[in-house]
């Protein structure tokens, strides 16, 4: 049978280490013994409608359920080492939120964590809001759907992510990503993608300057893109953009075709012409 503990408080070190097949709710973690590691090694466990304002609440846990809990910015380093675990309405706002963890999902969730799902595989993210500097640093296998992030240096070295329904505001996005898919969503930010393989964007709206660079197999369908000078810069890439590009420079290979490009940067000596196409009706600047 469940056990329950409800209408506690918990401030001792490690103070219910090894919890098993309970439900525990509407409890506090916070005092003054300032006490660490609340939930390690345990598995099974419930945990909703609890205040946690001390650090490394859940390390080393096991089939775990949170739900309507709140994590301070006290609460640093909160979940290290999980394995499937499941976040509902709940936010996190402590520091390293979420690392070295397998078989996460998080929904209708806040986050305000710098360095968040850091190596961690196996995660699906559902209507939620981020703000993190480091989000998603080398995780895998990755799901989004209904995302609202605002970032710096998001998704670098991920593998095999989808991205659907975003708004991404984040600079050096994508930085040497593989396998990754964004669908209908909008990003916004510098330096899109750089030395990424195999990054494709559908019917996505691309906002900011020098995206998309020293790309491998970069793919865009249906796309529109703003304030984009110098894009594809030695890039191998097939982009089908309605509207404008603000600027193209030295694609590596491919082709591109737009509405209009504002200024076309082409030095003979890195632009194979056999190997690329430029279809376009008006350019305004060729140099």
């Amino acid at each position: 049978m469940e056990k329950v503990i409800s209408g506690k408080q918990f401030d001792e070190e490690r103070a219910l280490y090894g919890l098993k097949d309970t439900r525990v709710t509407s409890c506090r973690f916070d005092g003054p013994a300032d006490g660490e590691s609340a939930f390690k090694e345990c598995s099974d466990i419930v945990v909703e409608e609890c205040y946690f304002n001390l650090r490394y609440p859940f390390w080393h846990d096991r089939s775990a359920v949170l739900k309507k809990v709140r994590m301070t910015e006290n609460c640093r380093a909160a979940l290290w080492y999980d394995k499937n675990i499941a976040i509902e309405e709940s936010e996190l706002h402590g520091i390293k939120a979420l690392r070295e963890c397998t078989g996460i999902n998080v929904k209708d969730s806040s986050i305000v964590s710098a360095e968040v799902f850091w190596r961690c595989s196996d995660i699906r993210v559902d209507n939620c809001q981020l703000q993190s500097e480091y989000p998603f640093f080398e995780s895998r296998n990755v799901e989004i759907n209904n995302l609202k992030m605002i970032g710096k240096y998001s998704f670098q070295y991920v593998e095999n992510m989808t991205i659907a329904g975003s708004e991404l505001d984040t600079k050096d996005a994508f930085w040497h990503s593989k396998n990754v898919t964004v669908i209908d969503s909008v990003v916004k930010g510098e330096y899109l993608g750089w030395y990424s393989e195999n990054l494709k964007f559908v019917r996505c709206h691309i906002i900011g300057t020098q995206p998309l660079c020293y790309c491998k197999g970069l793919i865009l369908e249906d796309c529109t893109m703003e304030a984009t000078d110098l894009s594809f810069e030695r890039s191998e890439v097939n982009a089908t953009i309605s509207g404008r590009i603000e600027g193209v420079k030295n694609p590596l290979k491919g082709f591109i075709k737009a509405d209009e490009i504002g200024e076309l940067l082409i030095e003979e000596q890195y632009v194979d012409k056999a190997a690329t196409e430029i279809m376009c009706s008006e350019i305004q600047c060729i140099r």
